[in-house]
């Protein structure tokens, strides 16, 4: 029986620094390896795969492409080559892949076609944001999106802040970079002024800030979130 190709979780970068100082020289060996991926976005991940190997042959890249058009049948021919031996790369579009990531069903699938699955090293913003926040690293939980519709963020909000005192729980969310500063407004009008929250902005990029604060000092905090992805970390003791 031949042997099967393997699935390797490639993490990218958080932003445009050069890979090597953020990633393991491990990423560069496996790309160098490897031609065929499933990516989210082609344009970037070329630009990705060329700065970590530029003499790599990008006409020989085999891209396919992951992301909420993808039909179900199609994905499910994405990881064929693994049956013929071949190994693929699955790559986040920034990240870890699978992680706030649309890579979890690839993941899944490699699981059920018996192919083995090899996560690699590289920088999670929420694990990184969690581990410069100062709060529980022993209990916590990434939430994704909260509602957008104010009365749901309200009370999404309050729950999250009850979670978290009632089970020394930290909660973990994000938010589109566009509406960073009105997410940060709600955070210190409904929440309690001694709660602690922390945002981690820019991870490791040269305008990284990380801070963590009770939302009483975030109301007199003047800093521009707008755009800037930015992990929201709170916790109430």
């Amino acid at each position: 029986m031949e042997e099967y190709g393997k699935l390797y979780l490639i993490p990218t970068r958080l932003g445009d620094t050069p890979p090597l100082e953020v990633l393991p020289m491990t990423i560069k060996k496996i790309i160098e390896n490897i031609d065929d991926y499933i990516v989210e976005n082609e344009k970037t991940a070329r630009r990705f795969i060329k700065r970590v190997s530029p003499g790599k042959s990008q006409p020989s890249l085999k891209i396919n492409v992951l992301n909420k058009y993808t039909s179900e049948g199609e994905r499910n021919t994405f990881l064929n080559p693994c049956l013929k031996g071949t190994s693929v790369g699955l790559l986040s579009e920034a990240g870890c892949p699978a992680i706030a990531d649309p890579g979890a069903e690839i993941v899944s699938l490699a699981h059920e076609m018996k192919i083995k699955v090899v996560p690699l090293v590289g920088p999670s913003s929420l694990l990184l944001a969690l581990m410069a926040s100062g709060m529980n690293g022993q209990n916590f939980a990434f939430n994704g999106y909260l509602p957008i519709d104010k009365v749901e963020r309200k009370q999404k909000i309050k729950t999250l802040e009850r979670l978290s005192s009632e089970q020394n729980q930290t909660q973990i969310f994000i938010e589109t970079p566009y509406r960073n500063n009105k997410l940060l407004e709600d955070l210190t009008t409904f929440l309690h002024s001694d709660t602690k929250l922390c945002v981690a902005c820019d991870i490791t990029l040269p305008t990284e800030y990380i801070k963590t604060m009770t939302a009483k000092e975030w109301k007199k905090n003047k800093e521009d979130f707008h755009k800037r992805p930015s992990i929201f970390i709170l916790k109430r003791n």
